[in-house]
């Protein structure tokens, strides 16, 4: 496999905007856990990026990082489907901190595979700069989206604002993973030379 540089930087642009979206909605959503629950996710976070880091040997390479990179849009999909289904509650709550918490653990590993795989100061610039502008974006979207329900539609409830914003969150996930998917392609291998 190999990685289309600029379909990528797309997808992360996108990716980041979604980070930016869903940035404000996560205080709304964790308001019934208790502090506690925090600090054992934080131990069970480094727990987790211990492991991943243990073995990049095995798992810095082209595959593993997009079987990865799938795996977290895959499970960010199924938090944002499990949510509009279950919006409110403590055990909704717990799971969407639990499967952040989960997604947060291949972090580091992500963002160390991505440069050593993309491996150009450019690239890895362009790289940078679409995080930003997708995730400053996304932060834009979500106050005009909030804003938007309250001045046009008279939402004012914060959780119901939270449950709404989902389905933009929804559709935008669901283009993460087709935007991931087209990001990379397989590499033929070159019939022997006779």
């Amino acid at each position: 496999m190999k990685i289309v540089p600029r379909r990528y930087i797309r997808y992360k642009g996108v990716n980041s905007f979604f980070t930016g979206l869903v940035g404000g909605a996560v205080f709304t959503i964790y308001s019934v856990l208790k502090p506690s629950v925090f600090s054992l996710g934080g131990i069970a976070l480094a727990v987790g990026m211990l492991a991943v880091a243990r073995y990049y040997e095995k798992i810095l390479n082209m595959r593993t990082f997009y079987k990865i990179s799938l795996l977290v849009e895959l499970v960010m999909l199924a938090l944002v489907v499990w949510y509009l289904a279950m919006p409110y509650g403590y055990s909704t709550a717990l799971l969407v901190y639990a499967g952040y918490q989960f997604t947060f653990m291949f972090g580091s590993y992500l963002v160390r595979a991505e440069t050593i795989l993309l491996n150009r100061k450019k690239i890895l610039s362009w790289l940078d700069m679409a995080k930003q502008a997708g995730y400053l974006a996304g932060m834009l979207v979500s106050w005009l989206f909030y804003k938007s329900l309250e001045l046009f539609w008279q939402i004012e409830d914060h959780k119901e604002q939270v449950y709404n914003l989902h389905w933009l969150l929804l559709v935008t996930e669901i283009s993460i993973i087709f935007l991931l998917v087209g990001s990379f392609e397989k590499v033929r291998k070159r019939a022997p030379a006779k």
